[in-house]
């Protein structure tokens, strides 16, 4: 009989806790979010990290839609340094997601002007101007043509920025700190052009065989002993070898065909003929995870981190299906990249630490 009393009374009040909780949900959810605010705009992510080569998936995925991964955009930090690779669908969120702000970008690398590489830019170049008073615009490096991006975007986003010149007035939205400036490069063929070099870092481009797109380049980023490999988007390449030869990791492209020939069979059957060539096409001017594997094994990386993921992986145990024979062609650690993916590398050292940022 007390058993049962003490059950009654200890669940009466277990109830009355949750009902006086359910009533404060706002006040408590409102004090909540102040002290998250606070923290996020008190925050300084750099201080977090070890100085090194770190290199976060603000984008993973490709024109495909997919919940788990966003269009191609890779953040890299070097020392107190970041870039952005790429600017695709969901940059700007992301980026936030991760802990980082758009405004604090030293400068923008394009591989190549596929929509989906470039389809975040007007956000990416507002948020960086707004988000932190910018008095100059951000660099934006890209082979030739990288001009006629940058100034239309520039060009369909003016309106917005005389808005907010005008509501915020010009000591908070400086003009002169609007978009981007331009930094054409001719990509080299064969060789390497060097885009930054000073003591601690470099970066150079390269051409890519992703035709008939053209110009496409990949990226080598070395900082303090570190190194790093964005393959862009690409066919299976011996010029990506050969740069790719000792990095601490290699971030490249994957297209799985068997998982594409699936949709292709699937538009045959429901008449959709327009799609049913866009799938088979697309399976000439990629890069299997096969075909990647080869490279980080006859390249020597340190591991092997896949982007710009074809076709989506909604459900679970297709990441293994996409994967095919990878890992037994590739002995070291291979990652099917998703958005929040995180790697550090720290400087002088041979850690490479895989971590998730959302």
């Amino acid at each position: 009989m007390k058993r049962q009393r003490f059950f009654i009374i200890t669940l009466s009040i277990l109830v009355l806790l949750v009902f006086g909780l359910y009533l404060l949900r706002t006040p408590i959810s409102l004090a909540i979010a102040e002290r998250m605010i606070a923290q996020r705009l008190n925050a300084n992510p750099l201080a977090e990290l070890p100085d090194g080569l770190h290199v976060g998936l603000c984008g993973a995925g490709s024109p495909f839609p997919d919940d788990k991964r966003s269009g191609p955009c890779t953040l890299v930090i070097a020392g107190q340094r970041q870039f952005i690779f790429d600017v695709g669908s969901g940059t700007v969120r992301n980026l936030g997601k991760m802990g980082f702000s758009p405004g604090q970008v030293d400068a923008v690398f394009l591989t190549h002007f596929h929509s989906d590489h470039i389809d975040g830019m007007g956000e990416f170049l507002l948020q960086r101007w707004v988000s932190a008073s910018n008095e100059n615009p951000v660099p934006v490096y890209g082979p030739k043509g990288v001009e006629t991006v940058v100034q239309g975007i520039m060009q369909a986003y003016k309106p917005d920025q005389g808005y907010r010149v005008a509501h915020h007035g010009e000591a908070t939205m400086p003009p002169s700190g609007f978009g981007g400036m331009v930094k054409s490069f001719a990509p080299p063929a064969p060789g390497t052009v060097t885009l930054i070099k000073d003591a601690d870092l470099e970066i150079i481009a390269f051409t890519v065989e992703h035709g008939p797109i053209h110009p496409a380049v990949g990226y080598r980023i070395n900082y303090k002993g570190r190194s790093l490999l964005i393959s862009g988007d690409t066919i299976k390449s011996a010029t990506v070898q050969a740069h790719a030869r000792n990095v601490d990791l290699l971030l490249h492209e994957a297209l799985s065909v068997p998982l594409t020939n699936l949709l292709e069979k699937a538009a045959d059957k429901a008449g959709k003929v327009h799609l049913k060539k866009i799938f088979n096409d697309i399976t000439n001017y990629h890069t299997t995870p096969e075909q990647a594997a080869e490279i980080a094994r006859d390249a020597n990386v340190g591991a092997l981190l896949l982007n710009h993921i074809a076709p989506p992986l909604p459900l679970p145990g297709m990441e293994s299906a996409f994967l095919g024979d990878a890992g037994n062609i590739y002995q070291g650690k291979i990652k099917v990249g998703v958005d929040g993916d995180f790697v550090s590398m720290p400087a002088n050292s041979k850690q490479i630490v895989f971590s998730k940022r959302f």
